[in-house]
């Protein structure tokens, strides 16, 4: 889903104009960068936690020549889902298991007879 389709189904389901979903799905996105850029950490209660980690230097390898690359330290934006988020992901999984078995009997029952 992209940004533009978040616009979109959002205001239809609040009926807003497009423009001015458009602004505040912005302005919330320029607000959640600018808390972790300030505040490196940002927690949404039922959705999850985005946080700024750092990345400590370290040495890799440059997979074409093998030869010894140092990495810089960096820092990353991290997230981890919360309690809702995982629940409702999960269900994709057992709904996906429920279809595989419904699934598989009907293929069986009517073979070999006719």
């Amino acid at each position: 889903m992209t940004k533009k389709e978040i616009v979109r189904s959002i205001s239809e389901n609040l009926e807003l104009t497009q423009q001015c979903t458009k602004e505040i799905v912005q302005k919330t996105f320029d607000t959640i960068i600018a808390t972790l850029v300030a505040e490196r950490r940002v927690e949404l209660r039922n959705f999850g936690v985005f946080e700024v980690k750092r990345r400590a230097p370290r040495k890799a390898r440059n997979p074409r020549t093998g030869e010894p690359v140092a990495v810089e330290e960096k820092y990353v934006v991290t997230f981890k889902p919360g309690k809702v988020m995982e629940d409702k992901v999960a269900e994709i999984a057992l709904k996906k298991k429920g279809r595989m078995r419904k699934g598989e009997g009907r293929g069986s029952k009517g073979e070999g007879e006719g």
